[in-house]
């Protein structure tokens, strides 16, 4: 019996218009190809073997390419690591397959004791999995080649006995998607902390975005946005990525995955894979960020189910925006920088690629939001709604479970061949 699933979001309504172009977008002057240094960078082989076939990339201002330093480990060593993969270390879970926390030594990368040494994230295949072999090589091919503040750190990898791991730097305070939707969670995101972690996502999205041979991260989600102990946003889970259009062309024709939902329209109607595919996907989590809610809930009311079929005619309109501001944000945030994000979203949602902003022009308007602060008045409207209301601002009334052990999440189905693999996490 096949998957039932909700209507493909590829009839969105027509674009909402200002009456005058949003002021937030500028456009951004690229840096001339001849001004970037370059380096020169070895290929993992198809097989996972030796590396070979040295090209040069670009070096760009921010982030690096580097000559792969992986740690090629041993199956008996991430077995000690990871107390032999004991379910009480597994972090997460995803189509991949399993995610274990261990420790390994800060200088020798050997396994340690719990507590000794370093955390890392161990991700593990799963046998019964289609996406092991490939998916394991597109992240040793990328995050082995790409190092960046805003993407999570490959330490290593190990292929042994048909089995596929992969080990990264452990990220402390788990998926952003279990801080904006699991109760367990003992704090909400204050409006800071939001924007702080936009602004992180979007500098890793348009680091990919701006190398030579850009990258196309394919499969940009809240759970795929990982937070380290100050709240600094990495994006992990490199398996769906994919090298973007080459020799002028505008796209590359692929089969369909990734998260429905996130998914851009033009490439689930036609398989058209587009730079400004993730800019739609961007979006999608931004909206996720100021409202609080999934991009898709069945437990929500008809109507309000898909958020952004629902939420995108609200956009536009400063006190219909108020009403679906996250509830947890309690008032605290500028409305101005509110109303500027949501007309950023807007222009990520635009049905036609080409019509959507590059990466480096959102990250340059989030900067710009980050920058307006609340006014008096607003805090001071706050503070009388809150004694009206008796409310006391308590926010660890959901308990104190780590979010970082939930193995399962409801932030979309998988489309395409990955059907099988719905509602799940795909963090690192």
């Amino acid at each position: 019996m096949g998957n039932c699933w909700p209507k493909p979001v590829d009839n969105l309504p027509s674009s909402n218009k200002f009456s005058s172009p949003p002021s937030v977008i500028k456009k951004h002057t690229a840096t001339p190809a001849s001004n970037t240094k370059r380096a020169v960078v070895a290929q993992p082989s198809g097989d996972g073997g030796d590396q070979s076939e040295k090209e040069e990339l670009p070096l760009p201002a921010s982030g690096k390419i580097i000559t792969p330093n992986l740690k090629m480990f041993t199956l008996a060593e991430l077995k000690s690591a990871t107390k032999n993969f004991r379910p009480d270390t597994v972090l997460g879970e995803g189509g991949f397959g399993t995610v274990f926390k261990g420790w390994i030594d800060d200088k020798t990368f050997a396994p340690s004791k719990v507590g000794v040494g370093i955390p890392v994230a161990v991700k593990k295949s799963n046998p019964d999995s289609e996406q092991g072999l490939k998916e394991w090589q597109a992240e040793v091919k990328f995050l082995g080649k790409f190092s960046h503040p805003n993407l999570v750190k490959l330490i290593g990898y190990c292929w042994e006995e048909k089995e596929f791991l992969l080990v990264y730097e452990h990220m402390l305070k788990g998926s952003l998607e279990s801080h904006l939707f699991r109760k367990e969670c003992a704090e909400a995101l204050s409006w800071d902390t939001r924007l702080k972690i936009a602004i992180g996502a979007a500098k890793g999205l348009a680091f990919l975005h701006t190398t030579e041979k850009q990258v196309i991260y394919r499969d940009f989600k809240a759970s795929n946005i990982l937070l380290d102990s100050d709240y600094n946003a990495k994006l992990s889970d490199f398996g769906l990525a994919k090298m973007g259009p080459v020799n002028g062309d505008s796209h590359v024709t692929t089969r369909v995955v990734g998260t429905y939902g996130y998914a851009a329209p033009e490439y689930m109607a036609t398989g058209h894979l587009y730079v400004r595919s993730d800019v739609y996907g961007f979006g999608v989590v931004l909206l996720e960020i100021l409202t609080g809610r999934r991009v898709l809930d069945l437990n929500r009311p008809n109507g309000e189910t898909n958020l952004v079929e629902w939420a995108k005619p609200m956009l536009p309109d400063k006190k219909k925006l108020r009403k679906i501001m996250d509830p947890r944000l309690e008032g605290q945030y500028p409305s101005k920088a509110a109303y500027q994000i949501a007309e950023i979203i807007l222009q990520c949602l635009e049905p036609d690629p080409k019509t959507r902003p590059s990466m480096e022009e959102i990250l340059e308007c989030l900067e710009q939001c980050n920058a307006i602060k609340m006014k008096p008045r607003e805090k001071n409207a706050t503070r009388a709604h809150d004694q009206r209301s008796g409310n006391h601002r308590n926010h660890n009334n959901y308990g104190h479970r780590s979010p970082l052990h939930v193995k399962k999440t409801g932030s979309g189905n998988v489309i395409g061949n990955q059907g099988r693999h719905a509602a799940i996490n795909r963090s690192y």
